[in-house]
């Protein structure tokens, strides 16, 4: 645990983590205080910034199981010990932490009499698990069980909207909030205009990510938010013709808020690896050699830089062409 005392500067604002511990794999805390802050000013930011860290940020869950030998949710299985439903709420509280785009396949497959814990998952290189000790099932015989799942990162909640399959496949409800719990409190101190404030933080994470990582991550999400009004004015006058516009003054974004907007998507970017863009084992392979993994090296590349790649052919390039036109509306300069 690290906790620090708090001092008030009132010559520039600014912030300090002044408490930070563990309590468990699962459980986080984070204390922080940002001033001096004018009359008013820290409900502002308490409150915007607590709907942002537990609406804005996302997180990564098990969203389906499948298994051909699951009859329907609340049936039980001979040799292990709980119901099928059981099982499904044990995996819904197993916590993952990933740089995930849209959905992957992982897979649990163990054999008893024994224990199944979340070590037993089967899942791709860029997901981890943050507590593999958390149980799944008992197995009480020498059976074998094997179960297919989803696992999805995104936002908010997600409801399951079935309980039973007929191909064996059941959702299971998501908390994508990787933060458990937010408090603001405020410090008033001064006497009359010269009144300030001081804004407190506690900040409670499932141990996918740290209190400071979350608070990060929630005030670069507030900044996307407001940028669009730092710009330039995106609707368009038209005239009886509906084809003249009148040019608008260009924006002076700051260039600090500029870098940090690039910066989040160049690290989007390198997030989403080319094994989740559904290409054709072939083409896969092709980038692979020439050490493109992310979606942000295949940007790097032009149409002719792919031609000259050994083995490629313009079929190729076009299909790269259209999964990203079709998944990111985005297309690769000819040269």
């Amino acid at each position: 645990m690290v906790r620090e005392q708090v001092r008030v500067d009132t010559r520039k604002l600014q912030w300090k983590c002044v408490e930070s511990r563990a309590d468990s794999k699962r459980l986080s805390y984070g204390r922080f205080i940002l001033s001096p802050l004018m009359k008013g000013q820290a409900d502002t930011i308490g409150i915007a910034m607590r709907r942002a860290l537990l609406g804005e940020i996302e997180g990564t869950c098990i969203t389906r199981a499948k298994s051909a030998k699951i009859p329907h949710e609340y049936s039980t299985i001979v040799g292990i010990q709980e119901s099928v439903h059981e099982i499904l709420m044990n995996l819904k509280e197993i916590v993952l932490r990933s740089n995930l785009y849209g959905t992957c396949d992982a897979a649990i497959c163990a054999r008893g009499p024994g224990y199944i814990t979340a070590r037993d998952i089967i899942s791709p290189p860029y997901v981890e698990i943050v507590d593999n000790t958390q149980h799944i099932a008992s197995l009480t015989e020498p059976i074998e069980l094997c179960i297919g799942l989803q696992i999805e990162r995104n936002r908010g909640y997600l409801i399951k909207t079935s309980t039973n399959a007929q191909d064996g496949s059941y959702p299971i409800d998501a908390i994508f909030m990787p933060v458990r719990n937010v408090n603001h409190s405020i410090h008033s101190y001064g006497t009359g205009n010269e009144k300030h404030e001081i804004l407190f933080l506690e900040i409670w994470t499932n141990g996918s990510l740290t209190p400071k990582e979350a608070l990060h991550e929630a005030s670069r999400n507030l900044i996307d938010l407001f940028i669009p009004f730092l710009q330039t004015e995106e609707e368009n006058l038209h005239f009886e013709d509906n084809q003249h516009m009148l040019p608008l003054r260009p924006s002076t974004l700051p260039e600090k808020l500029v870098q940090i907007r690039k910066n989040k998507k160049n690290i989007t970017l390198k997030s989403i690896f080319i094994d989740q863009l559904e290409l054709p084992p072939r083409v896969y392979n092709c980038l692979k050699r020439s050490n493109i993994s992310t979606l942000l090296d295949l940007l790097n590349k032009s149409q002719e830089d792919l031609m000259k790649m050994e083995h490629f052919r313009i079929e190729d390039v076009k299909q790269i062409l259209d999964i990203l036109e079709k998944h990111f509306g985005i297309d690769l300069p000819k040269n």
